[in-house]
């Protein structure tokens, strides 16, 4: 179990747990969260959403990408969570793609993310 404090706005960034699912109660406070499915067959992906109010739980399932937000711009949030494995793992997905060591090379991103190669090397060099 673990308590995190979410200040104004705050945000548990997109990540997954590869071996464990996360169940998150709202202590205090007011939280958006969600998760996107794996894969579907026709290729896309879902995102289920919940704002989330005190006393509120929230499963997120095992290895699928997730996130909480704080919504309000004054007060603080409290969440309690558990994870389902004593080594859950967590991947950062921003830090997993841009800050890897070494980097991903340039050409996969771009075509990974459909984006020009001075936007991928302007992220890149904001995990470096």
């Amino acid at each position: 179990m673990a308590r995190i404090d979410f200040a104004p706005l705050g945000l548990n960034p997109l990540h997954s747990h590869p071996r464990a699912s996360e169940i998150l109660t709202v202590l205090e406070g007011t939280l958006y969260v969600g998760f996107v499915t794996s894969n579907e067959a026709n290729g896309g992906h879902q995102l289920f959403t919940k704002v989330l109010y005190e006393g509120d739980v929230f499963v997120f399932p095992q290895g699928l990408i997730h996130f909480q937000f704080n919504l309000a711009n004054k007060a603080s949030a409290v969440a309690l969570v558990a994870l389902s494995s004593q080594n859950p793992g967590v991947i950062t997905v921003a830090n997993a793609v841009f800050g890897s060591t070494p980097p991903i090379s340039i050409d996969v991103l771009t075509k990974s993310f459909q984006a020009d190669s001075n936007v991928v090397k302007n992220i890149q060099s904001q995990f470096s």
